[in-house]
């Protein structure tokens, strides 16, 4: 098991543990609160995720080289159940191969039932992050 399905296997476990869907929404916006700032200059129209109903900004970065490269993903939204969705994403995907990425599906959208708790326009949001996580990756795991 890859590190980042370990991520998806630990977050899913976590979430077993709130017995209601309220407990589970300030979880994730618990989780938004704790995201590292995102600097002012970063958000620009080029890190701008379209298909949001709320701001969101993605910066990708390569870090290391060769077998060693990670993608470091810096993030954040103007609404706190996204940022907590954001926070999420980076949880699994953060830090990890482009390989790593590109391999490893978002099993944890069905698992967590996040498809269907969330209202459409932040479903169609999440979508467009993994999206342009997995762009990033694809681009990177085939150079």
């Amino acid at each position: 098991m890859s590190d980042a399905q370990q991520a998806q296997a630990e977050l899913v476990e976590e979430f077993s543990f709130f017995d209601n869907w309220m407990d589970r929404y300030q979880y994730i916006i618990d989780m938004g609160k704790a995201l590292p700032e995102y600097p002012e200059a970063l958000k620009g129209p080029e890190t701008k995720i379209d298909g949001c109903q709320s701001n969101v900004w993605i910066h990708p970065e390569v870090r290391g080289e060769g077998s060693e490269q990670r993608l470091h993903f810096q993030a954040t939204s103007d609404a706190a159940i996204v940022a907590g969705l954001i926070a999420v994403v980076l949880r699994i995907y953060n830090d990890r191969t482009p390989q790593e990425i590109v391999a490893t599906q978002p099993t944890f959208l069905n698992e967590l039932g996040l498809d269907k708790h969330l209202s459409p326009t932040r479903s169609n949001g999440l979508h467009a992050m993994l999206k342009r996580i997995y762009g990033v990756a694809e681009l990177h795991a085939n150079a």
